[in-house]
């Protein structure tokens, strides 16, 4: 059989016994380990369809990789398609658009367009998959101002599971556009993505770092300043627990501290008075706060760029208040003992309220905050974490929303528990979708 894929596709096909099989299946999350029967390292949308072809001729399921960010259970079996090789990028500036491959991160994304003044509206971590994150929606570091990320898809390349090749957008297949606008998986494997670009050539961002005495002060401000901020600026905070590693920058390592980030997309003067309350609040241990080139927009949260053990988990909320920071400080104010790295809030809200024109599968549209809880200590992972959050989540039971968003949940327990980041009426939606699409449930979601 391995023969036989092997002479439908023109990338490497590898097994567990090949050298390049370990490398093809890692991820970023270096626990887990995928196992499956196959590996198709495709180089082409044709290798794609073939690929698919084969996995319903033989029954075997299919699952789908680039990055390898949020990604949390194993592949064991049947065939798992890395497109890492379908990383190009091509910017049309006269009509501000980027066309992405499947395998491209949002680095060079960010690199070709900035050549042209403009920018994409991307994640917080430009090492993410471009593809995999604009499939859940997107919250990303300027959506107060520009909104969510999948907002700005023009069209995608799709591959479903007959092996049929799509053009899915507004004038074609509008019912698979609608959910891969947030719809995250289950309906294809998307091999291009065409996304609008934004004007976009520098911005007033970066982060406010505080220590660990003022915390309390610091998240308690920020908490009373976002009822009055202005829709243009995006922020979020995150108390944050440095390990004592050589890799860790000197003034961080070993330290715990509170970090704002902050992101204008206008002036340095505009953008210095809306921070000027902000930096206000406490003694401002690191001020990484500037004019930023839309071309190092991944240094307003400074994520990881290298493989490593994570954990995480988030919850979305209707409001915060002072009860809720106190709330809050109890889990991860100064002095307190947390298995967390990280908690972080952000700021949601402006533009990211307004669904496009003919809606969207986007999650969590209606939130105003959103929690991401982030942990690295892999002995934590199974119990120490998850049971904290249990109790995290039983406290914040006033704040919580019903409402959730998919990049956000961290490990699916359950088709239940993946069900449950869209509201009725979009799942069922979803739910028809697929069905049309994938109607043979090739595809994990």
């Amino acid at each position: 059989m391995t023969q036989t894929l092997a002479s439908r596709v023109s990338g490497p096909v590898y097994t567990p016994s090949d050298a390049g099989y370990g490398p093809e299946c890692a991820g970023f999350n270096v626990l887990v380990q995928h196992t499956p029967q196959y590996v198709v390292a495709v180089k082409s949308t044709q290798d794609v369809a073939e690929a698919l072809r084969f996995a319903r001729e033989n029954r075997l399921p299919v699952a789908v990789q680039a990055t390898g960010h949020g990604t949390y259970a194993s592949v064991t079996s049947g065939v798992l398609l890395s497109t890492k090789a379908l990383n190009q990028v091509s910017i049309d500036a006269a009509a501000r658009t980027a066309t992405i491959g499947a395998g491209a991160r949002w680095e060079p994304v960010i690199a070709e367009a900035a050549k042209h003044g403009l920018a994409p509206v991307a994640g917080s971590s430009t090492n993410v998959g471009v593809v995999g994150y604009l499939l859940g929606g997107g919250l990303g570091p300027l959506v107060r101002s520009h909104g969510v990320s999948s907002d700005y898809v023009v069209g995608y390349t799709v591959v479903t599971s007959d092996g049929e090749t799509v053009q899915a957008s507004a004038a074609h297949h509008p019912d698979l556009f609608w959910a891969l606008r947030g719809g995250k998986g289950g309906f294809g494997i998307v091999t291009e993505v065409k996304l609008k670009l934004v004007e976009l050539r520098s911005l007033y961002a970066g982060s406010l770092f505080f220590e660990e005495q003022h915390i309390e002060a610091v998240l308690r401000g920020w908490v009373k300043w976002t009822s009055e901020a202005d829709a243009r600026v995006s922020t979020s905070i995150a108390v944050m627990r440095f390990p004592p590693f050589d890799f860790i920058p000197p003034p961080l390592r070993g330290r715990t501290v509170i970090n704002l980030r902050f992101a204008y997309p206008g002036s340095v003067e505009d953008g210095a008075k809306l921070a000027a309350p902000l930096r206000a609040l406490a003694p401002v241990y690191l001020d990484m706060l500037g004019e930023l080139p839309a071309s190092q927009m991944a240094r307003i949260h400074n994520e990881p760029d290298q493989p490593t053990p994570v954990w995480t988990n988030g919850m979305m909320l209707t409001h915060v208040d002072q009860d809720f920071a106190a709330t809050v400080l109890r889990h991860v104010g100064a002095g307190v003992q947390t298995p967390y790295f990280m908690l972080e809030i952000r700021h949601l809200g402006g533009a990211s309220w307004r669904d496009v024109a003919g809606g969207s599968a986007v999650g969590g549209r209606g939130g105003n905050f959103i929690i991401g809880l982030v942990g690295m200590h892999p002995p934590l992972f199974d119990t120490v974490l998850p049971g904290a959050t249990q109790g995290l989540r039983a406290e914040l039971k006033p704040w919580l929303s019903p409402e959730m968003t998919i990049n956000f949940m961290g490990k699916v327990q359950s088709a239940e528990h993946f069900d449950s980041a869209w509201p009725d009426a979009i799942r069922a939606k979803l739910k028809d979708v697929r069905g049309k699409y994938d109607p043979s449930k090739l595809f994990a979601k």
